[in-house]
Order: structure tokens, then C-alpha cells, then sequence
């Protein structure tokens, strides 16, 4: 059974930073490519970053880039999100989303989520 268990989230203000971590379970971490995926109070999914998996590439949302940064431990079956110079736009559900397949790029199985809120 595929387990994907966020932690990190909480209260910051802003442009502070946290760093989001996804513990993996249940299937061969190494061989997927690894998401963040992030919902703010009402309004829909909005797609973060994306890791290859052998972490060898990286992408962004606009919105996010230059100041999030996705990194991925293999040995520790781990993914993480460091962010910085956090905004209030950036508060939201933060979802860690396992790829569909070992190629190509679609969403799979998706943790349970972590709050991030942004605020003074």
C-alpha cells in the first residue's frame, strides 16, 4: 500500500521560511518522479514542483520559483520542500503526490496533506 505522510507545515509570517518533508512507503521511491501540489482556502489545485527521480532535474511553478526549492533523499525515501520568503498567497494545503508511472508525467497517489498559513 502506497503511504505518503507530509509534515512541516505550520504559522509562519511573512518572509519567513519552513521546509516540508513527505516520508514514502509501500513502493520503490527511487523510481518515480516526486510532486508538490497545493490547495489555498477556496480555490482549486494549483501543481508546485516536480523532482525527477533520480532528483537530476527540477521544475517550478512561476509563481513559486526562486524561492521554493524541491529536494528529494532516495536512501531515505524522502521529499522535501525548503520555502523561502513566504507569502500570505503562499498559505495552503500542501499535498506530496507520487507520480502515475515510472515514465512519462502524471498525478498518482497523494498524501494527506499539510496546512501552511502565512501570516502576521
Amino acid at each position: 500500500e502506497v503511504q505518503l505522510v507530509e509534515s512541516g507545515g505550520g504559522l509562519v509570517q511573512p518572509g519567513g521560511s519552513l521546509r516540508l518533508s513527505c516520508v514514502a512507503s509501500g513502493f520503490t521511491f527511487s523510481s518515480y518522479t516526486m510532486n508538490w501540489v497545493r490547495q489555498a482556502p477556496g480555490k482549486g489545485l494549483e501543481w508546485v514542483s516536480g523532482i525527477g527521480d533520480g532528483g537530476g532535474w527540477r521544475i517550478y511553478a512561476d509563481s513559486v520559483k526562486g524561492r521554493f526549492t524541491i529536494t528529494r533523499d532516495n536512501a531515505k525515501s524522502t521529499l522535501y520542500l525548503e520555502m523561502t520568503s513566504l507569502k500570505p498567497g503562499d498559505t495552503a494545503v500542501y499535498y506530496c503526490v507520487k507520480n502515475s508511472a515510472t515514465t512519462g508525467w502524471g498525478l498518482g497517489d497523494w498524501g494527506q496533506g499539510t496546512q501552511v498559513t502565512v501570516s502576521s
